[in-house]
């Protein structure tokens, strides 16, 4: 689950394919937070067929088959707050 303060909530699934330009961020208890690809400089310039093969790590993090770098639900959810 979540390191951050008074959340206790993990990632179940990520999607990129229902909202183009977005990314969606399912979470374990039931939300779902919507980003902008644009956010993520390295996952934009993925192809979109490289961006399905992504994997979830503990709950809290994710990656991608061909990437070096791991993102946090904190990524997600910080910009999240920032934007409302």
């Amino acid at each position: 689950m979540c390191k951050m303060p008074n959340i206790n909530v993990g990632i179940k699934r990520l999607n990129f394919t229902e909202k183009r330009g977005k990314m969606a961020v399912y979470l374990t208890d039931g939300r779902e937070v919507i980003v902008p690809v644009s956010m993520f400089k390295d996952i934009s310039a993925m192809p979109i067929k490289e961006r399905n093969k992504w994997y979830i790590l503990d709950d809290q993090y994710f990656t991608f088959e061909n990437m070096g770098r791991v993102y946090s639900i904190t990524d997600v959810m910080n910009y999240n707050m920032v934007q409302h």
